[in-house]
């Protein structure tokens, strides 16, 4: 057995190597890239259709016509009809759902993570027809929802489709799906920076160039594409004033109210979820009952009904008094909990947007600085609250607006918000629901300790190897009998390539002892068992990840490593034990707490 320092080699030592890479090389990512863009340009189709979906549905619930003009709920003249309205649009999307998809259920970002997590990122065609059409009509009929969260499903769906069309793995595929979604956010805001970091904060759950250069690629399709169906510019153009030191604080502290105000309604849709679980009802028949809930809640406050890009505005510009700010807040954030926990299709960052944009209205007059800049504060802080994507709740922000005086506001708000739910909840809103199916989502991004080391970096280098022109009774004498330190040797010829890994159960009962080792192998080739172009071997290259995996699949402890695939001239060996090796340093790194001097 070879010693601790002939078994490793001190990173220095490695430095010439060029086969060492900062990213992995895939020579398929153009290839994703290309199709990633044609879905881009599928994902602008795909918003277009589902806003115009939202126009056409509101002029037929609350004017009766049909029209593709935008219009606000509010201006409708029903009165007391205006209850019965939400219940009709909940009560066509219940059979939907009943008849149609389940999957169309709830907001689609919980949905989407499942289907990239644990369904291989395969999507059906039924959810990229069904769940814009009965997200229209639950917007439509006066759902307090916005067009961000069937966008993410619809477009992930048409990404997983196109996918499915192609010779990928689960893994491309998932990037696929992942750039429809993005592409669709950008589309529906025009905030193609805020699209590409929700993949990476919350539908990715990795961070390489395989999968984000794909997402980048279609949602600058998107953002291209955008004006040439819908209106360019920002969507809510803001302008507000340089800050201060005082008004900095009061950023931190309007970001730990945004996520107290964020862990309080994710806290209050679940339990309510779990009121409706307990109802003596079929699920179908939910959304109806929560739909009254809507329509009750807007005919008190009938700006609360719908998407309400208007009334955010509204609350951005200052147009709103106190009064009719905390009254739009309430009854906003009550209808939206009661809606969305009967499990009813719609999206949640246009009522999170409208909500903490109430918020920062109502603290505003006793926060210093531009009374404009706390309702976008507030706005953002609640959006990283609920879910727990600080960096995209400030960028989607920024991207509303265009205001760059509040970059740094709102990136401390979201932090501060971050920090609170991070500190005081176990999941988001955006987990919660997927861990009571079962599944649990550890969401920390972190460099896996097996991707930084190579083979070469924790193999041992002096290897034990049987030469293949050894008859079998020495084999078995000298490497098999009391003396034997390992499971398996390898077997190498005269020049040192690789021949096979021989080990006990590798000799038959009653085997010719005269015969040579290489003739085990030449018989398995022949009887179609693993021959030497099959058989499982390390580069040097590899990181220890991609070792680990091979052992895995192949069901071995221990990999032959070759200086390259065609030569197979063998350097090393690589254990189960070696791989050990960076789990040890990162638990170093992680728990061992020193103080250094000098």
């Amino acid at each position: 057995m070879p010693s601790s320092s002939q078994s490793q080699q001190h990173p220095a030592q490695h430095h010439g190597q060029s086969h060492k890479r900062d990213f992995s090389h895939d020579r398929r990512l153009l290839g994703i890239a290309a199709i990633a863009m044609f879905i881009g340009g599928c994902g602008t189709l795909a918003a277009y259709v589902l806003l115009n979906l939202i126009r056409l549905f509101t002029n037929l619930f609350f004017y009766q016509s049909f029209s593709f003009a935008a219009r606000s709920p509010a201006e409708h003249h029903l009165g007391a009809w205006v209850i019965l309205l939400p219940v009709l649009g909940g009560l066509i999307v219940g059979l939907m759902a009943r008849f149609g998809s389940g999957k169309i259920r709830g907001h689609g970002i919980p949905e989407a993570i499942e289907a990239i997590l644990f369904g291989k990122s395969k999507m059906s065609a039924k959810v990229a027809v069904l769940k814009p059409l009965s997200s229209g009509i639950v917007i439509g009929s006066g759902g307090p929802f916005g067009a961000e969260g069937p966008i993410i499903m619809t477009g992930g769906a048409i990404g997983s489709l196109i996918a499915q069309r192609f010779h990928l793995t689960a893994a491309e595929r998932k990037t696929l799906l992942v750039a429809g979604a993005a592409a669709g956010m950008t589309a529906v805001f025009g905030t193609p920076l805020a699209a590409v970091l929700l993949a990476v904060e919350l539908l990715l759950f990795e961070l390489r160039p395989r999968s984000l250069l794909p997402v980048i690629a279609a949602c600058a399709v998107a953002g291209v594409t955008r004006p040439l169906l819908l209106d360019a510019g920002a969507l809510f153009p803001l302008q507000t004033a340089a800050i201060g030191p005082a008004a900095l604080l009061a950023c931190l502290a309007a970001g730990v109210l945004g996520g107290a105000l964020s862990a309080l309604m994710s806290t209050a849709l679940y339990r309510v979820e779990d009121l409706f679980g307990k109802l003596p009802l079929h699920w179908m028949w939910w959304p109806a009952l929560g739909g009254l809930a809507v329509g009750i809640g807007g005919y008190f406050e009938p700006r609360a009904l719908g998407v309400g890009y208007d009334v955010i505005g509204d609350l951005l510009n200052g147009n709103l008094l106190l009064q009719a700010a905390l009254s739009l807040l309430l009854v906003k954030a009550v209808i939206w909990i009661v809606a969305l926990g009967s499990g009813t299709s719609g999206g949640v960052l246009a009522p999170l947007l409208m909500i903490g944009a109430g918020l920062g209205a109502v603290l505003a007059p006793w926060l210093p600085g531009d009374p404009h800049l706390w309702p976008l504060v507030c706005m953002a802080a609640v959006l990283a609250g609920v879910l727990g994507a600080p960096l995209t709740a400030a960028t989607f922000a920024f991207g509303l607006t265009q205001d760059v005086n509040a970059l740094l506001p709102l990136l401390l708000a979201t932090g501060a918000a971050y920090g609170f739910t991070v500190l005081t909840m176990k999941r988001s809103i955006m987990t919660e629901k997927i861990a009571r199916r079962g599944y649990h989502i550890y969401r920390e991004y972190g460099v896996d300790p097996l991707e930084r080391q190579h083979v070469d970096e924790v193999m041992s280098r002096a290897v034990q190897a049987i030469p293949a022109e050894m008859t079998i009774a020495d084999a078995l004498a000298n490497y098999f009998g009391a003396t034997q330190h390992h499971r398996c040797y390898p077997v190498t010829d005269a020049e040192g390539r690789l021949a096979g890994m021989a080990e006990r159960s590798s000799f038959a009962p009653g085997a010719d002892g005269r015969n040579t080792i290489s003739s085990l192998f030449a018989r398995s080739a022949d009887d179609g068992q693993e021959s030497q172009g099959a058989l499982p071997v390390a580069l040097a290259s590899d990181t220890c990840r991609i070792a680990a995996a091979r052992m895995a699949s192949h069901h071995v402890e221990r990999l032959p490593v070759v200086d390259n695939a065609n030569e197979r001239r063998l350097i090393g060996i690589v254990s189960r034990s070696d791989l050990i090796k960076p789990s040890l340093l990162f638990f170093d790194e992680e728990q061992k707490r020193e103080r250094l001097h000098g």
